[in-house]
């Protein structure tokens, strides 16, 4: 069930007659994750429905460095806070790294495959496509990357949903895009990809294919509910890759990747423990320079790990490559955006990749 905003009830809410709200912007891929939210709530007993939120970003034609960063998440949270829904579903990617105070992150579900994808033409994979192939996407952590792979590709400034990303390849206005697995695994649009497109080739976002349920802090009865949707080895994954972008100071359009899995591991006396293995780069907008670390620990230090993986990278040199002078947008498809010059301007972008 979906409805529009509307006033708070008297009733208690979970109840049949007052169900929670679960507040979603209107794409397909956002009700989608929200819809698994609400199915995972009915299923355990809580009435739920979804409530659509109109952002400034779905009403606007701006390109993202216009709209500005968090102008998706933000109307989520500002009905959050106004009381107008019971709880926000965010792609945590998007999310600030900053904690807002107001709010808790209750659940973080099990996590979609968080690697990137590429759809290419003609069912090419990415070590496929010639010298000057157009590919396009929204992140500069993706063009950074993949101008550092050194395959003389002409990467493009991207936005749109996810059918009109699709749509710029099977029409010939680009030779590929990439796209995050998860938001297309979930709209059940897989049979698109051509290649999925592992960690040593591209490192993904922080907490890419993970969501973030959030609700009003000052609601225990809520948050104890919701913590039943909770999934420890993602949350621990998701804490250590969010806390490794804090600890660099880095926003989440930032071109930085990093990847964390909880694996077991086998001790001297043949007992199984489980690790913690955290995997990130930095790399330069224009691909001339990538910094790899990797550390491994135990799941309950993910933070820590996350920020002494920060300050690894840090010693590298990642603050010179991360404080880039902006360079200024050139026009799509003109001679400056010629192969393996800077990107575009990502830097302001807004975070939501798959928008719209």
């Amino acid at each position: 069930m979906i409805t529009t905003v509307q006033e708070e009830d008297t009733v208690t809410a979970g109840s049949s007659s007052a169900p929670w709200r679960i507040g979603t912007r209107g794409s397909l891929l956002a009700l989608t994750q929200a819809g698994t939210i609400r199915d995972a709530l009915i299923a355990a007993g809580q009435p739920a429905e979804l409530v659509v939120i109109k952002t400034p970003g779905d009403l606007s034609s701006d390109p993202v460095q216009k709209i500005g960063v968090g102008v998706f998440t933000s109307a989520l949270r500002d009905e959050l806070a106004a009381g107008g829904i019971d709880i926000a579903v965010h792609s945590y990617k998007d999310l600030p790294t900053a904690q807002d105070p107001r709010f808790t992150i209750a659940a973080i579900p099990p996590r979609e495959d968080p690697r990137d994808a590429l759809v290419a033409r003609d069912g090419l994979v990415l070590g496929e496509l010639p010298a000057g192939a157009k590919v396009g996407t929204s992140a500069p952590r993706r063009a950074a990357q993949l101008r550092a792979l050194g395959l003389g590709l002409d990467i493009v400034p991207l936005r749109g949903n996810v059918d009109s990303r699709l749509r710029k390849v099977s029409e010939g206005e680009l030779d590929a895009i990439v796209i995050a697995r998860a938001g297309l695994s979930r709209i059940g649009r897989t049979d698109a990809i051509t290649e999925s497109l592992e960690p040593v080739q591209m490192l993904p976002a922080p907490s890419q294919g993970a969501l973030a349920v959030e609700c009003r802090s000052d609601d225990p009865q809520l948050i104890e509910i919701l913590t039943g949707l909770d999934d420890a080895p993602t949350r621990a994954a998701v804490l250590a890759e969010r806390s490794l972008l804090g600890e660099l100071e880095a926003g989440c359009t930032a071109p930085i990747g990093a990847i964390a899995e909880v694996v077991e591991s086998i001790d001297e006396d043949g007992r199984i423990f489980e690790e913690l293995s955290l995997r990130a780069c930095a790399a330069a907008i224009d691909g001339s320079d990538v910094l790899r670390a990797s550390i491994v620990g135990a799941p309950r230090d993910a933070e820590e790990l996350g920020r002494a993986l920060a300050r690894d990278l840090l010693d590298l040199g990642a603050r010179a490559l991360l404080s880039v002078a902006d360079e200024p947008e050139p026009e799509v498809g003109s001679p400056t955006q010629a192969v393996n010059t800077p990107a575009p301007d990502f830097t302001n972008s807004s975070p939501m990749e798959n928008n719209r």
